[in-house]
């Protein structure tokens, strides 16, 4: 081979990218080209006549010219470097071994890269394991909104198969009717998080959908990540929690009343009048239609409306009593109609159930239903029209089924003709009147409320009085301004208060005996003639005594009897230094 040919060649070695070093028989390294030499870390001019075990100890050439086979493909290990060789020996044309050639590649770079992506790959095998995992459904698109990727727990959700919307545009999908509407183009036009509540048409689910976007450096979207959760459970916990919630507060407000209530549910009815009502409430109740119920204070309005209750297929569900005069003003509409979350300061976080959603598919007792102010009228009026009702601070109607049964002690219409209360309300209450008659206008019923009312109060206070019949007879005469509630208090009264067991004339109240007395007269027995100084003190002491019990003290009594307190003073120390 001519020096040019050998320049040339020499050349060509160099150019090449893989290392190249070829050694003869005895080991000695008689070429080398510059990729070669650099991996050795040495020019090349040094390194050519020396054994190629000192420069390259790990090429395994030497073995190569015992062996005199090929060693094609092998990772070499030199100096931290990863070398892939390929080894041969070197025969001349008579097929004489002349030496051997190792080409070799430094993979180092190769083989981070190669770390790389395997590392990559784990990753992306467990990131697609994870997103497989997930319970909530995962949609995944480009930044144009075609679908790339849908876990199963999204085809469990939705009922739609990956093969039917991979490669798919959302707007493509939107259009043939797979979803009403679509997160992800949501996403697409506003470039922020999306998040809506949605039904899904296949499978009826009620789902929470929130679209996530992943931007590039460039703030371009590129993957639109969509997370959708089923909720169906959850609403159905929800509304099952509320129902809770709701039957339990109705329990806690029906053990208030039945605390606070004195009067038991059995009913005393004698006179042809109460007959009638508690007949005619016993029939509306089979019916759905607003009573209102009218009367004098303590006549039994409330137990005319437990007989409605009772009577009605509402029996077994809340019954709900607010009194609505009892409540400050700035109270009753969060009391009636309750109150969304945050609504105004100083509510409960969690927002709270009014009295027409404890009576859902019960009944509702509105008493003194006259007391509640104007303003607040016009959305009573909605919620017995409409059977819904808003909550303070909410957006949405609460849909209800609540029977309203409505009382008052006022005359209803002298309101209505005053401004005080709306005309339109007062017609949708007055639908089924009932009037309850003041206890004055039917005392055929005092001797039996007189005894339910011993029994009563006997059991109570275990005592085992009796009531005489000139008691009865005396009540029968008064006229009741306090109606069923006042008897119920004097029989009390009466029970507590007297120490002998047989209630008589002189254990009425103090406040009571000038009124049943209508006639101002005064009955002195004298059993035989005795000396008219003993009568006229039998007489004065009568009237002193009686005196005394009506009015209290000595000056009143004075004033009553038309003479001097010191006259009253001294005659009533004389009445008990007699014992009399």
């Amino acid at each position: 081979m001519s020096p040019q040919n050998s320049v040339d060649l020499q050349i060509v070695l160099d150019a090449v990218y893989n290392g190249i070093v070829a050694c003869d028989t005895e080991g000695r390294i008689i070429l080398i080209n510059k990729s070669a030499a650099r991996v050795a870390g040495l020019p090349q001019e040094e390194v050519l006549g020396r054994r190629i075990d000192q420069v390259f100890p790990a090429t395994g050439l030497l073995e190569i010219l015992k062996s005199r086979e090929n060693k094609p493909h092998q990772k070499l290990r030199f100096r931290a470097r990863t070398l892939l060789s390929n080894r041969s020996p070197i025969f001349d044309k008579d097929g004489e071994l002349v030496g051997a050639i190792g080409v070799f590649q430094d993979i180092s770079e190769l083989e981070k890269v190669l770390r790389a992506l395997k590392k990559e790959k784990e990753l992306t095998k467990e990131l697609q394991e994870i997103i497989e995992s997930s319970y909530d459904g995962i949609w995944i698109t480009d930044g144009k909104g075609y679908t790339l990727h849908i876990n199963s727990s999204y085809e469990r959700i939705s009922g739609i198969r990956k093969e039917e919307v991979l490669g798919r545009h959302m707007q493509e999908l939107v259009d043939e009717g797979y979803f009403s509407d679509s997160v992800t183009l949501h996403v697409l036009k506003k470039k922020e998080r999306v998040t809506i509540m949605h039904e899904i048409r296949r499978t009826g689910k009620r789902v929470l959908i929130t679209g996530n976007p992943i931007f590039n450096e460039r703030g371009e979207i590129e993957r639109v990540v969509t997370n959708v959760r089923d909720i169906t459970e959850l609403l159905k916990l929800k509304q099952e929690l509320e129902d809770k919630e709701r039957q339990a507060a109705r329990y806690q407000n029906e053990l208030v009343q039945l605390r606070a209530e004195r009067v038991d549910n059995d009913l005393v009815v004698e006179s042809q009048q109460m007959r009638h009502i508690y007949d005619l409430a016993a029939w509306v109740g089979q019916v759905n239609s607003t009573v209102l119920i009218l009367g004098e204070s303590g006549v039994g309005k409330e137990v005319v409306a437990r007989v409605i209750v009772r009577s009605s297929e509402r029996r077994e569900e809340a019954f709900i009593k607010v009194n609505c005069g009892a409540i400050p003003e700035s109270l009753l509409e969060s009391e009636l109609f309750g109150y969304d979350k945050g609504s105004f300061t100083g509510a409960d976080r969690k927002g709270k159930l009014g009295m027409f959603e404890l009576a859902h598919k019960g009944t509702l007792l509105l008493d003194e239903v006259a007391e509640i102010p104007l303003n607040l009228q016009v959305k009573l009026l909605r919620a017995i029209q409409e059977q819904e009702i808003m909550r303070v601070g909410g957006t949405k109607p609460v849909k209800l089924d609540v029977r309203i049964i409505a009382v008052t002690n006022k005359d209803l219409e002298s309101l209505v003709k005053s401004g005080s209360f709306r005309e339109d309300l007062y017609y949708r209450l007055n639908v089924i009147p009932i009037v309850v008659p003041p206890l004055r206008e039917r005392p055929e019923d005092i001797p039996a409320l007189m005894e339910y009312f011993l029994r009563q109060h006997n059991d109570r206070y275990k005592q085992r009085k009796t009531i005489s019949m000139e008691v009865v007879e005396r009540l029968l005469r008064y006229g009741w301004p306090g109606n069923v509630r006042e008897l119920q208090n004097i029989v009390e009264r009466m029970v507590v208060l007297t120490r002998e067991q047989d209630v008589d004339l002189h254990n009425l109240p103090r406040q009571l005996k000038p009124l049943v007395e209508q006639e101002r007269r005064l009955y002195v027995d004298v059993p035989d003639v005795i000396p008219l100084k003993e009568a006229l003190f039998q007489v004065e002491k009568r009237l002193i005594l009686n005196a005394m019990q009506k009015y209290g003290t000595t000056r009143r009594a004075a004033e009553a009897l038309g003479v001097d307190q010191s006259t009253v003073v001294r005659k009533f120390q004389r009445i008990r230094q007699s014992g009399s």
